[in-house]
């Protein structure tokens, strides 16, 4: 798509708008409700719904259907991080009132983060044609990674700090309570950390770490900068309210990492092919209403699978 400079802008300002509600909405701590996370998960459900259709009637189904490939399979990634952020939320205490708050800068952290790892990607596609293949095998060894993971029951290991963050608590100190939400206190006449700024730090560090395969895995669907950013955007800004919407289920999807392993397997391959038929090999070409088509499925029978699995279950 020739997206200007213009649309652009006006993009970003009205993302930035959605998330000032978002965080005006949500600033005063309390104990986020099922209903209350149901409705804004619809909300935000629908506004991606919304972009989706803008994009059929203003760039065609073309776009439309790589936005809405590439938006299942974030948010798919995205269900998939919670388990982390679950057991994050364990290893620092945080408080139910305060966990919205931290899922909610953690996510801004993130989104402002990948930002960076989109505008990368999209410059080294446009530099080097052969990443491709880099992007595919990549994603193959991923998928494997996964399933080796649901195997040992990767989800149920204790979370461990990552050498950035260890980095930051050394440097700054860090306080032995959550005073409120704030983010530095005064202790000895020295600024330290409270465990709230550490835990926000820890959801966004982390989730740039699963973006090492949610951005090759959109770039195998569209290689277009702007559907990439904007389905990384919706897919992310709703993530708060679906942790606390299905924060109980999460232990159901018991398949979850399963159909990702099929999805980001997939998606390898479809890299793959695309590198060889731009090498000049004759390979047939995976198109976009297939991919959509088979992401669709895959997610709809690991979730049937998973729920009849952890109804069986003893």
């Amino acid at each position: 798509m020739n997206v200007s400079l213009t649309v652009w802008l006006l993009t970003v300002a009205a993302l930035c708008v959605l998330i000032a509600a978002d965080f005006l909405i949500g600033r005063r701590p309390h104990d986020v409700s099922i209903r209350e996370a149901g409705i804004w998960t619809g909300v935000w459900v629908a506004l991606a719904c919304l972009f989706g259709v803008g994009l059929l009637v203003w760039g065609g189904g073309g776009p439309a259907g790589e936005f809405f490939a590439g938006y299942l399979t974030e948010k798919s990634l995205s269900v998939d991080n919670l388990f982390v952020f679950v057991l994050i939320m364990s290893k620092f205490a945080v408080p139910s009132p305060y966990q919205q708050r931290v899922l909610m800068v953690g996510v801004l952290v993130a989104l402002v983060l990948r930002a960076g790892f989109i505008a990368a990607g999209a410059a080294i596609i446009s530099a080097f044609s052969w990443v491709f293949y880099l992007f595919g095998a990549f994603l193959i060894w991923t998928a494997w990674k996964l399933i080796q993971d649901a195997r040992g029951k990767g989800h149920e290991e204790e979370y461990e700090e990552n050498k950035l963050l260890k980095a930051a608590e050394r440097r700054f100190g860090v306080a032995d309570r959550y005073h409120g939400t704030r983010l530095w206190i005064e202790r000895d006449g020295k600024r330290v950390m409270t465990p709230m700024l550490v835990v926000m730090l820890a959801i966004g560090t982390t989730d740039v770490l699963f973006a090492l395969d949610s951005i090759p895995a959109i770039y195998g669907l569209t290689q277009d900068p702007y559907i990439v950013f904007t389905a990384n955007a919706f897919a992310l800004m709703g993530l708060r309210q679906l942790y606390f919407l299905i924060g109980g289920l999460l232990r159901r999807l018991v398949h979850l990492s399963y159909g990702l392993s099929v999805i980001l397997a997939f998606i390898g391959v479809k890299l793959v092919l695309h590198a060889l038929h731009e090498s000049g090999v004759r390979v047939p070409e995976i198109g976009i209403p297939f991919s959509l088509g088979f992401i669709v499925l895959v997610l709809a029978v690991t979730t049937l699978t998973s729920l009849r699995a952890s109804r069986n279950a003893p």
